[in-house]
């Protein structure tokens, strides 16, 4: 149940997330487009796809950990979570989006195709009195506190 899939406007041959090593514990994320980020900005990466997990789970993106080293980018979010119910959102189709921060004094260039995030699928547990909040996930980033 737990997959990768292409957001709907990508191109059927636009390869999906894998891990780099049969020991990586994170699926590469790459940039859908070619992207010039400038000093102090923020930019939503577009990866092109969307993950399908469990209810009990949670894909949680981290950065590359050459990411801030090579180019003075990171990820102005720090830790990205994405839901189980972020997939097929009513908004996005659940397309996944990584903004990066520039923390350089020169513009920076990401290409398409570049590992950019890794996301690593985690369980997580609830309180145990916990009761179905009921509420409908719409859309990205900061929906559900809408």
């Amino acid at each position: 149940m737990r997959r990768f899939e292409l957001v709907s406007s990508v191109e059927k041959d636009y390869p999906l997330p894998k891990r780099a090593t049969s020991s990586s514990a994170g699926y590469d994320l790459s940039s859908l487009y070619d992207y010039e980020i400038k000093p102090g900005e923020i930019t939503l990466i577009a990866t092109g796809v969307k993950a399908k997990m469990p209810a009990n789970e949670a894909l949680f993106v981290f950065p590359r950990s050459s990411l801030a080293i090579k180019t003075g980018l990171m990820m102005s979010n720090g830790v990205g979570v994405v839901d189980s119910d972020y997939y097929n959102n009513e908004k996005n189709e659940g397309h996944i989006f990584i903004p990066l921060f520039h923390l350089k004094n020169e513009s920076v260039f990401i290409k398409k195709g570049e590992r950019i995030a890794q996301g690593i699928f985690m369980k997580y547990e609830k309180v145990s009195d916990e009761m179905d909040l009921g509420i409908k996930r719409l859309g990205g980033f900061g929906s559900s506190d809408v």
